[in-house]
């Protein structure tokens, strides 16, 4: 089993804890708020953007299991509106799940509902594209530095990216398309994925540690049966605090990967959603692959040449 290699120490009622940073194993709920700490599925999709899961059940779930949630839709943030004017009783955080123009995707969550609202409205809205849950017309670089005007924290998601698609931040970087210092301007790093395979979460937690990261995890579900099974904790009780501890490196990532036949339910019913967009998703899906495309080509001229 592979763990991040620090420890951290905590203090609560006067009591020091000792707490692994990453485990890679099924979430036991019960006994991590026995031990005081407080769970939340921080990436989590609903029927607001490409999941067919209702806000609703989501959060009935949640509450019945004993932990929170970041409602994290696509470019959209009205999933979490609906959470909070449901007056739930389970920490849910405010988040949205943006795709870049160039390719990765960025975790943005904030620390109230307003300051969401506010940048949503002033960047993310009017930058969306006729497929909505896909690229907007922002690059990496334009939503990072656009972040840093606001009260939030930006995070890595899935940073090897998913598949052949540039997904992942640090992907985009490998392959040249983007710089390393980009990742900089993040504040954290998804260390555990649900949809990924060990071997990219485990390079992911790498990362967070080469560059002094803090760490989240969760499901990247949309369906009802993903949510819990990665999840980050910390000793908060609040949004204030969860997202406090992230960026002072308290948190911790529990959690495994979804296996090849949930992803395969996961991916079928996903799809369903972007139907009504094929056109627009294939064209913006043909714009990210270009570049990869055009230096593979480089890359075979080159080696013609020799």
């Amino acid at each position: 089993m592979f763990q991040y290699p620090e420890t951290f120490l905590t203090s609560r009622n006067n009591r020091l804890y000792i707490v692994q940073k990453i485990i890679f194993e099924k979430p036991d709920i019960e006994q991590i708020n026995r031990h005081g700490l407080k769970a939340a599925d921080m990436h989590y999709h609903t029927n607001h953007s490409d999941s067919p899961t209702r806000v609703k059940d989501a959060l009935k779930l949640a509450k019945q299991k004993g932990f929170g949630l970041a409602i994290t839709d696509h470019n959209q943030i009205s999933g979490v509106i609906e959470a909070y004017e449901l007056k739930t009783d389970v920490l849910v955080i405010p988040g949205m799940e943006v795709s870049a123009r160039d390719g990765p995707h960025i975790l943005v969550y904030f620390y109230t509902i307003p300051e969401l609202k506010e940048f949503y409205e002033q960047y993310i809205h009017k930058s969306k594209r006729k497929s909505p849950y896909l690229a907007i017309t922002l690059t990496t670089q334009e939503i990072v530095e656009k972040t840093e005007e606001y009260n939030c924290i930006t995070v890595a998601a899935h940073p090897y990216g998913y598949l052949l698609f540039n997904k992942g931040v640090q992907k985009c970087v490998e392959a040249e398309y983007l710089n390393q210092e980009i990742i900089e301007y993040f504040d954290a790093i998804e260390v555990i994925c649900g949809g990924m395979v060990r071997n990219l979460n485990i390079k992911a937690a790498k990362l967070a540690g080469t560059f002094d990261k803090g760490i989240t995890g969760g499901t990247d579900g949309h369906l009802l049966r993903d949510l819990g099974h990665v999840v980050t904790c910390t000793h908060a009780e609040d949004v204030d605090g969860f997202l406090t501890d992230i960026m002072q490196r308290r948190s911790m990532v529990i959690g495994r990967e979804k296996n090849f036949m949930l992803k395969c339910a996961m991916a079928s019913v996903v799809l369903t959603k972007y139907i009504k967009y094929t056109a627009p998703s294939l064209k913006i899906h043909y714009e990210q692959n270009m570049p990869r495309v055009k230096r593979m080509g480089e890359r075979a001229i080159r080696r013609i040449k020799r």
